[in-house]
């Protein structure tokens, strides 16, 4: 008998290979589910290499990097792409102002840039495409366009049609306006069929960065660098968008636009992270408002753990004021931290520590329960989050 029913399947296949059932792999980001097999597909709208690196871009990359870790310790392999944008107007403009050429300038400050990410233990991204070696993608990207209907030429730029991608941002009109007349987008030009229309390559005047293409000697625009490298290294669509709150629009609604628009596949992203704007008394940091606090200038006087610790023990869309005081309470935050891993600790907590990383990367609540629950769980979460 027990050899009959050895033999006649009804076991499951957990136990007939010895081995439990796996785990799902998931993170929840807002109302998305974002489930992978194999490999998780991140997308990370990088620098524009022409200033050092503060804490408002640093929050961004630091959060891109929980995501990955978090994405890892369900088992998935990650793919990080995180760009470099180093054909900008802005770039070109700080060039000349300091005697570089802008690609010069670009690759000085980029190396900063990587010396404050390796300090703040920010892991290398799998990818790092920068877009002045990608021309030829932008160009490509702006024929599929023009192939689909998507966009249209004039005088050498080739523009995108945008009038509904305001839709898709769910913005009234005049705060899409506003944002773009921010962003860099133009809408007042009176040479596109539409205030939303954006360039996707455009001329250059003769003191800019210049290729060749079919449409004449001209730059890429913005939103279709990101476009063209997201499609170049993940293809038409990608698990997870990142950036900062201030991308969302204009230019990460562009973006997805045009990657839809030229691959025909929809969404190009299924979930995304839009990390919320550090502030210095009630502003935006920003070189425009002269409230930069740079990361170099923090890690002079405090550790690089506490620094992440500020950054992440919190909401990751939740804009927040920067006070130097509150280094001090991420510092003892860390002592407790330490303190609960030395313990001896329960060693199946470990599931209800990690848990709330998965459900929305709530970090503060699972510092709080390795703080009560300590030991190989409290150390686990430490290297997971890279503050140990």
């Amino acid at each position: 008998m027990a050899s009959t029913s050895m033999s006649s399947g009804t076991l499951d296949p957990a136990h007939r290979t010895g081995r439990l059932p796996a785990s799902p792999a998931w993170v929840r980001l807002g109302d998305t589910t974002v489930s992978a097999v194999g490999t998780a597909r991140v997308y990370v709208c990088g620098i524009t290499p022409y200033d050092v690196t503060h804490l408002g871009h640093a929050a961004t990359f630091v959060w891109a990097d929980v995501l990955s870790s978090v994405l890892e310790s369900t088992g998935l392999a990650t793919s990080v792409c995180r760009n470099v944008t180093d054909v900008d107007d802005v770039l070109t403009a700080a060039a000349a102002e300091r005697g570089r050429h802008y690609d010069e300038l670009a690759l000085l400050q980029e190396g900063v840039f990587d010396q404050s990410m390796r300090a703040l233990r920010v892991a290398t991204p799998t990818h790092q495409p920068r877009a002045r070696h990608h021309v030829d993608a932008v160009v490509q990207l702006a024929a599929a366009l023009l192939e689909s209907g998507a966009a249209y030429e004039r005088d050498g730029t080739v523009w995108f049609r945008g009038r509904d991608v305001l839709d898709r941002a769910g913005l009234a009109r005049e705060e899409a306006l506003s944002l773009s007349r921010e962003y860099g987008d133009d809408p007042d030009a009176t040479d596109k069929d539409d205030p939303f229309d954006v360039p996707v390559w455009q001329p250059s005047p003769a003191d800019h960065p210049a290729w060749s293409s079919p449409w004449g000697w001209g730059r890429p625009g913005w939103h279709a660098e990101c476009a063209a490298m997201a499609l170049a290294i993940h293809g038409a669509a990608v698990d997870v968008l990142v950036g900062g709150e201030d991308l969302r629009f204009p230019h990460h609604a562009y973006q997805s636009a045009m990657v839809e628009a030229a691959s025909g596949v929809r969404p190009f992203q299924r979930a995304a992270l839009h990390v919320g704007e550090v502030r210095v008394g009630g502003q935006k940091m920003a070189k425009s408002t002269g409230n930069l606090v740079l990361v170099d200038d923090v890690l002079a006087s405090h550790s690089p753990a506490a620094l992440r610790t500020l950054l992440i023990d919190r909401r990751h869309d939740e804009p927040w004021n920067y006070r130097e005081d509150d280094l001090a309470a991420a510092q003892s935050r860390l002592e407790r931290l330490y303190a609960a891993a030395g313990r001896a600790g329960d060693q199946d907590g470990d599931d209800r520590v990690v848990a709330p990383l998965r459900d929305g990367l709530d970090v503060p609540t699972a510092l709080d329960r390795a703080e009560e629950v300590g030991g190989g769980p409290a150390r686990r979460l430490l290297a997971l989050l890279r503050l140990g």
